[in-house]
């Protein structure tokens, strides 16, 4: 059964979201992330938006391979939220 995000949570990261995520990989800051994700990068992303929007992605090999830009990840995961598993 899915469950909507809080009242003042968008259904899916916007662009800083996922730049303020990646900058938590490693403490840096916002402007330190590049554009480029790299495989541990990309691994912390999906777990931090898994545990800040209780929800357990089911992420095809297709969806994993795209995200590798900051842009194609806000995209992919745009789109699986919207048919993600809330824990």
């Amino acid at each position: 059964m899915s469950q909507s995000p809080a009242p003042d949570r968008a259904p899916a990261p916007d662009r800083a979201e996922v730049i303020e995520m990646l900058a938590s990989f490693g403490q840096r800051s916002v402007g330190e992330v590049p554009e480029q994700i790299g495989s541990l990068e990309l691994t912390w992303l999906i777990t931090k938006v898994e545990l800040e929007y209780g929800v357990t992605l089911e992420l095809s090999d297709e969806a994993l391979m795209s995200m590798t830009t900051v842009t194609s990840a806000v995209t992919a995961l745009r789109d699986v939220l919207t048919g993600a598993e809330h824990v």
